[in-house]
């Protein structure tokens, strides 16, 4: 074996950080998904699911048929089409000419999630979604103030690097940044993988105006997704990042509850626009001043 053959096979693969999830698991979350997967065996389990991964791919991705094949685990292309086969009835080729349902019914209803997630099923509905669909709305109104306020701020202002006691030092476009990216990337998880972002910001860094265009994406993606998710009891069901290094697991509901308790960006926001001279009372917060 040559060692440039060696280094391509010692890239960990999407089915290497499955595995890895799956035995490393403990304590309440090997409980959780043990009882999910309860009836499926853990090697099904894996197949099918790095299955229902690979079909997902074949529908909404460029990728070829043997680079989707690789990076699901499967050592030879004619193993791929022959398990791929088995359980969707086609063989690959044929069935992204004409795609239908990547999800392969099990016992435990564990699937594929996308964009590169799995999906555990509610242990319970979940109820108030209404308050939860109010929350989410009020914090894209408080994002899009913020938005609006930081419209007229010079760039060396919105990239002016401040602190407060004891913190790491921030700028506003950051804080603005970040509430953007989280709003849009819950949106995305919850929404089953739909793309929420508006045209690329060719000015390469985030502007005010195109951070302004996003949100008004994905503010109404995810105020959208958390009133399905919310109305259906759903809220309860579990995402897993377990097709990447360090997955953990992590309800709708709580990430919905990361995003909507993002207090630090925007009290950040906030008074890094009262250092511009910016105020609005509705907006205040008792954190103390920023230095710069």
């Amino acid at each position: 074996m040559s060692a440039g053959a060696a280094s391509v096979r010692a890239v960990p693969t999407a089915a290497d950080h499955l595995a890895a999830f799956v035995s490393g698991l403990a304590g309440p979350d090997a409980a959780r998904l043990g009882r999910a997967l309860a009836g499926e065996a853990p090697l099904r389990f894996r197949g099918r699911v790095l299955l229902e991964r690979a079909a997902h791919l074949a529908r909404e991705s460029d990728l070829s048929l043997h680079e989707i094949a690789a990076d699901c685990g499967f050592a030879r292309y004619d193993v791929f089409t022959r398990a791929f086969r088995r359980e969707f009835g086609v063989l690959p080729s044929a069935w992204r000419a004409e795609p239908t349902s990547y999800v392969v019914d099990a016992p435990g209803d564990v699937h594929f999630h996308p964009p590169a997630h799995l999906r555990l099923p509610a242990r319970q509905r979940s109820d108030g979604g209404d308050l939860v669909v109010e929350m989410a709305e009020h914090h894209v109104r408080l994002v899009a103030e913020l938005l609006d306020r930081s419209g007229p701020v010079a760039d060396t202002d919105l990239d002016r690097r401040a602190r407060w006691p004891d913190e790491d030092a921030d700028t506003l476009r950051g804080a603005l940044s970040r509430l953007v990216d989280e709003i849009a990337a819950c949106a995305e998880v919850l929404g089953g993988g739909a793309r929420v972002d508006a045209e690329p910001d060719v000015a390469g860094k985030h502007s005010v105006a195109a951070l302004r265009r996003r949100l008004d994406l994905a503010g109404s993606a995810f105020v959208e997704a958390v009133a399905v998710t919310a109305g259906a009891g759903r809220l309860d069901e579990v995402v897993v990042a377990a097709f990447a290094p360090g997955a953990r697991m992590l309800s709708h509901g709580a990430a919905v509850a990361q995003v909507l308790t993002s207090a630090h960006d925007r009290v950040l926001a906030v008074a890094c626009l009262r250092a511009c001279g910016i105020d609005d009372p509705l907006l205040a917060d008792r954190r103390p001043p920023l230095r710069a």
